[in-house]
């Protein structure tokens, strides 16, 4: 008796411990790169597509990133420059990061120095648009926010956000994903050297 009392607690208090997130899922386009002072790290071989976090009011760090085609063999990646929004999730719900995706390159660019993205939450027919903020609201909010803490003696080290490697079965990451990495790292200049090369 006291066995299944114990062990239905501990499966309680699991599904209970899961259920304090709620998850936020990334198109794409965008790349999660940081959740107020926290990194997301990310790659080629752990690109991350999926955050959880619990409810809560957040500040949260993007970059925006497409590849469109120019015409045969041609392409052209276009990326905007890192940028903050705020973010409020609410408990019991999960998220999907929404944009217009633009039609081609030149509208893109447009959207790239400018990006306007909406929070959707699952099963809702509306989107909730994000406000851009600027870095240094973001850096004073943090500032506070560690005046603010009353210290608690060590702390542990912070951990990445749940980044998954695909690999293939080998245990290694697959040609793909290694390919995807290193275009990820490589500028712009270098992206466009890469294709004149294997377009030849």
């Amino acid at each position: 008796m006291r066995k299944s009392i114990l062990l239905g607690s501990v499966a309680a208090l699991l599904v209970s411990a899961s259920s304090l997130a709620e998850n936020i899922h990334f198109p794409e386009e965008f790349v999660p790169l940081q959740v107020g002072e926290r990194i997301i790290e990310s790659s080629l071989f752990s690109r991350v597509d999926d955050v959880e976090l619990a409810p809560g009011t957040y500040q949260l760090k993007l970059k925006y990133t497409d590849l469109y085609d120019l015409g045969y063999d041609d392409h052209e990646v276009i990326e905007s420059e890192p940028f903050w929004v705020n973010v409020t999730i609410e408990a019991g719900k999960d998220y999907t990061l929404v944009f217009n995706r633009a039609e081609n390159a030149v509208a893109a660019k447009v959207f790239a120095e400018a990006p306007q993205v909406s929070l959707k939450a699952k099963g809702s027919t509306l989107a909730k648009p994000l406000n851009i903020i600027a870095e240094r609201q973001v850096q004073s909010a943090q500032f506070k926010q560690q005046a603010t803490a009353i210290p608690a003696g060590p702390q542990k080290p912070s951990r990445p956000i749940k980044p998954i490697t695909p690999i293939n079965g080998k245990g290694m990451p697959s040609a793909a994903n290694m390919l995807d990495f290193w275009w990820q790292q490589a500028t712009l200049a270098e992206r466009q050297a890469f294709l004149d090369k294997v377009t030849k």
